[in-house]
């Protein structure tokens, strides 16, 4: 059999006579389990096919194959049990981009137990929630800096609810050593029985508000990563997939992991502590990457570097996502590369649910169209369709407990679970509209709208124009009160080295974005910061932005 073909077990395709994808499904048996059924079939039938290629901040190298990874997660499995590790157990997973991540997620797959991969950047306060939220009694985590200290902290406030912890890479007081103890357990096992419709993944949302949600996947989501992998990412299943993510967010299963490996691609990991553009480049050179995604502030950190300076012409194809992406990033890379982004759009709760996918033509700044696992919808506040060129809310028309690729609810809470699942939808929180041709436009998050003197601004497209003048690195437009306009619009701006905040380049700028998109837009007031303040994912915090605005200016009755 071959092994890149293997996949077509899962799912359900069709395409038109142009060869586009027309429909995609996925199938399964009941007790379906990606680890035995993907990744063990793997080892079982193209053992030394690469699966997993590291390299870390000082050129240490590890290639792991099909094979390694069925007999390592197979050890990691039987390792979790003899620790009293069970089916429904909780096991947090906070490894940073080290590569034992791989085979212990797939090691809880095989037992039936519940992964929560997360951040290292996490503190103590931030743990003590995570822990009692999803009733964790088991951690692996990595050596890099207070991680181990924090965990320990968190769990004495919280009395000692870890049954486990265990560490890669190192020793720590207290702590079982992965790495010495998984040598000593065998690489065979009786299958654990499981049922696709059970529950093994869980994400901590990094939202901008509130406390963050915890969104609950069973066995089948892995399958409808296939359709990511394969018709958005374009992996080549001979080629090296490189997705830059820490493992603890939801970007890596999208693209380090399920979707990839069911194809037989190596995914490729590069293990750094902070993001350099001229070293991600030199990395890619240098191991000859085939694919590549990454969200559109890493391009844009590409572009200003300088990318010429390097060889990329192993670079076939490259995919965007993570936050909407401006026109003149695309324009820039395609200038310099010849390669078109193909932007997506989905969550932590789900696959890409739109997406330019493999044969179609990006309009630069879409999120391209509905992918065919997905019935996608724009809905007005009452949960009408609008019209082509109206603003509504991203919905997928499903539910819950049946939709593929989509989440199975918030954990132990239904509250939260029903504010998102109602109507037969399950609403984003994102809006955009619809152009004539079907492509979709990202306009804001519900809450992030502005709206000024009765017009309402998204500011994802002034941030598209500031993005584009040489003076601006990052940006983050919000509204700010005011008594006659009920908002107006501001711009907190990060500049390039080569510029320093002044009163003239902020009226530069508002010039700019007067001449550039419609006047009413334009940013009546700019402050120029040092850095955006940011989630531990790197998302832009708007909402804490309104807040010191708050403080500084007041509220107004609108």
């Amino acid at each position: 059999m071959d092994v890149p073909s293997y996949h077509l077990n899962f799912v359900t395709e069709e395409y038109d006579e142009n060869g586009m994808l027309k429909k995609f499904g996925i199938k399964y048996p009941d007790n379906f389990n990606y680890a035995y059924d993907i990744i063990d079939k793997y080892g079982e039938m193209e053992p030394n096919r690469r699966a997993l290629m590291w390299v870390d901040l000082q050129g240490n190298e590890k290639l792991l194959t099909y094979g390694d990874l069925a007999r390592l997660s197979t050890q990691a499995a039987n390792m979790f049990t003899d620790w009293g590790i069970k089916k429904g157990d909780k096991v947090m997973l906070v490894l940073k981009r080290n590569y034992q991540y791989w085979y212990a997620i797939l090691g809880l797959m095989k037992i039936g137990a519940i992964a929560i991969p997360a951040t290292h950047m996490l503190t103590v306060k931030d743990f003590v929630y995570r822990f009692e939220a999803a009733e964790v009694t088991a951690v692996i985590a990595t050596t890099h800096a207070e991680v181990a200290h924090y965990i320990d902290e968190a769990d004495r406030q919280l009395g000692g609810v870890l049954r486990i912890k265990s560490i890669v890479n190192g020793t720590h007081e207290g702590w079982l050593e992965f790495d010495k103890e998984i040598q000593k357990y065998p690489t065979t096992m009786e299958r654990v029985p499981t049922k696709a419709e059970e529950l093994h993944l869980m994400y901590f949302t990094s939202g901008t508000t509130g406390y963050p949600k915890m969104v609950v996947h069973d066995h089948t989501y892995g399958l409808a990563h296939i359709q990511t992998a394969k018709h958005w990412q374009n992996v080549d299943p001979d080629g090296i997939h490189l997705t830059i993510s820490d493992t603890g967010w939801a970007k890596a299963a999208w693209g380090k992991l399920y979707g990839q490996m069911a194809m037989g691609t190596c995914v490729f990991v590069y293990d750094f502590d902070k993001f350099i553009p001229e070293n991600m480049l030199h990395i890619m050179e240098k191991y000859k990457i085939t694919t590549f995604c990454a969200p559109p502030t890493m391009f844009r950190f590409f572009i200003k570097e300088g990318i010429g300076k390097y060889d990329l012409s192993s670079l076939k194809y490259c995919t965007i996502a993570g936050e909407a992406l401006n026109p003149e990033v695309f324009n820039k890379w395609y200038e310099y590369t010849g390669i078109k982004l193909m932007e997506g759009f989905g969550q932590s709760e789900s696959t890409a649910i739109l997406a330019n996918i493999k044969g179609m033509t990006p309009k630069p700044g879409s999120m391209g169209k509905p992918t065919p696992l997905y019935n996608v919808d724009l809905v007005d506040a009452e949960g009408n369709p609008v019209p082509v060129g109206e603003v509504g809310e991203i919905v997928v028309r499903g539910d819950y407990t049946h939709t593929p690729g989509l989440f199975r609810g918030y954990y132990r809470s239904k509250e939260l679970t029903d504010d998102a699942w109602y109507d037969g939808m399950y609403h984003t929180g994102d809006t955009a509209y619809r152009d004539e041709d079907g492509y979709y436009w990202y306009v804001s998050r519900n809450d992030d709208v502005i709206k000024s003197s009765g017009y309402r601004v998204g500011p994802f497209e002034v941030e598209s124009v500031l993005i584009a003048h040489p003076a601006v690195l990052e940006c983050a437009v919000t509204g700010v009160p005011d008594p006659i306009r009920g908002q107006i619009v501001k711009a907190t701006i990060v500049l390039t080295k080569d510029y320093q905040p002044s009163d003239e380049l902020a009226e530069e700028l508002k010039t700019y974005v007067k001449h550039n998109t419609a006047p009413y837009k334009y940013p009546r007031m700019i402050e120029f910061v040092k850095e955006l303040p940011k989630t531990v994912s790197g998302k832009i915090m708007r909402a804490e932005i309104r807040r010191r605005d708050m403080e500084k200016f007041g509220n107004s009755e609108l």
